[in-house]
């Protein structure tokens, strides 16, 4: 009997330029039916008061077409026939040849985390921090930190959740409400607010333990439109669209950021300027996605973040070792949601005002692609796509109608180029440690 390793098989026909031509062709057309209503027609108001005047653009529509067609033929050409087939048993399967970005992975995480650390912490004193860098910093700290929290769901337990913007929009309310009706100040807010966001994952999770993949998905979407629902139909509570305004700002060991003898600046005898307060918001964020990380990292080496891991590679095998599935879906959840609450907090302090348009489906997939695109389980990984795509869209805000356009190119690109994320590789929590020789007899030094 001949192993499978011995058997010929035969290699798959290699595609021809015709092929790619029509391949590039028939993305073209795609193209083109897309680009023609979203690109080539835009509306005007007339301003003699006629209605709406359609202005054509077709140059551009042709410009895009053509960006397809030599994107997709010049892929084709160099990029995926570069493709190496690896023969494995009777199938073949295409890999892609070279060494990836993904193999460097361990490498990249030595001095990348603290460069990055190193550049965080030393921002708001660089010659290029004006008012726009902090704002747009502590946008980008908020995101990497919501990124962090959802990760622990989707990138370590596996859990498709879409709905993760509600936990965000629990977490500011709830600060929102303790404030305006009992006068509870930001730090007392801060922890309950995460413990009632946690609850409400714990909540979330109840209902879809026996779910899994799209349906989950799907539970997880209705979840967060629910919320956003209520709170923008419960008007006596949460006052519906109108918002919560005259939000408190927290304070500096009960230093207000404000004018006057008693306020911050005059407590350290500094001239008074409103980036004071802008800085400590900025150090407040970094603070907090700090303790998401090291949390995260944590929690990775416990038990529950290794059940969390075999959740994420095979329920039924994860079951079948004794690990009870619904305590490790609940505590993904309620570990995900907490910090999620975390960060809601902190943007209803920062921003003052908060009402329901601010917790919108966008935001849970905004949240969803950061984790995706930097590579699910990787915490380098979310930072590097958070930067990219929160500074991509302040970056091209310019650009009017086509940021989201150039935006979701760029993604599709990223995504075509590394599929499973910037950041692929992921590190075993527990590895088998080096063995050596006892009374002659070989031991492991190390379990898993």
């Amino acid at each position: 009997m001949t192993s499978t390793a011995d058997t010929p098989v035969s290699k798959p026909p290699e595609r021809g330029f015709a092929d790619s031509l029509k391949d590039a062709g028939l993305a073209a057309l795609v193209a083109l039916v897309l680009a023609a209503p979203i690109m080539g027609l835009r509306t005007f108001s007339d301003p003699g008061g006629g209605g709406l005047l359609i202005v054509t653009e077709w140059p551009l529509v042709i410009g895009a077409v053509i960006v397809v067609f030599v994107g997709r033929l010049l892929l084709d050409l160099f990029v995926w026939r570069r493709l190496v087939p690896m023969p494995i048993g009777q199938k073949w399967f295409r890999m892609p040849g070279g060494r990836p970005l993904a193999h460097h992975a361990e490498r990249l995480g030595g001095w990348f985390g603290p460069v990055a650390l190193l550049i965080a912490v030393t921002l708001p004193f660089l010659p290029v921090s004006d008012r726009y860098v902090m704002d747009l910093s502590i946008l980008v700290l908020t995101y990497v930190m919501l990124g962090w929290g959802l990760n622990i769901v989707v990138g370590l337990a596996g859990l498709l959740d879409l709905g993760y913007v509600a936990f965000y929009a629990v977490g500011a309310y709830s600060y929102a409400l303790l404030a305006q009706y009992f006068d509870l100040g930001f730090w007392i807010c801060l922890p309950l607010a995460g413990i009632l966001a946690a609850f409400w994952g714990i909540l979330l999770g109840f209902p879809v333990l026996r779910l899994r993949g799209d349906y989950l998905a799907i539970v997880t979407l209705a979840f967060g439109e629910i919320i956003r629902v209520v709170l923008l139909n419960w008007y006596t509570f949460t006052n519906g669209p109108d918002g919560i305004s005259g939000i408190p700002r927290p304070s500096f060991f009960g230093l207000e950021f404000e004018r006057g003898d008693d306020g911050f600046a005059a407590f350290f005898g500094l001239e008074y300027s409103p980036m004071h307060r802008i800085i400590f918001l900025y150090y407040l964020i970094l603070i907090l996605a700090l303790i998401t990380n090291f949390v995260t990292i944590r929690l990775r080496r416990l038990p529950v973040g290794r059940a969390w891991e075999a959740l994420r590679e095979d329920e039924i095998a994860c079951r079948s070792l004794g690990i009870n599935t619904t305590s490790t879906k609940l505590t993904a959840f309620a570990t995900g949601a907490m910090f999620a609450g975390f960060a809601g907090s902190f943007f209803a302090t920062r921003q003052g005002f908060i009402s329901p348009e601010s917790f919108t489906f966008i935001e849970s997939a905004l949240i969803l692609a950061i984790v995706v695109l930097g590579g699910l389980g990787s915490q380098i990984g979310v930072v590097i796509a958070a930067v990219v795509m929160i500074g991509g869209f302040e970056y091209f805000r310019e650009f009017e109608q086509y940021r989201m356009l150039i935006f979701g190119l760029a993604m599709v690109v990223i995504m075509v180029w590394r599929p499973r994320g910037l950041i692929s590789t992921r590190q075993p929590s527990i590895a088998l440690g080096k063995r050596k020789a006892i009374s002659g007899d070989l031991v492991g030094e190390g379990h898993g």
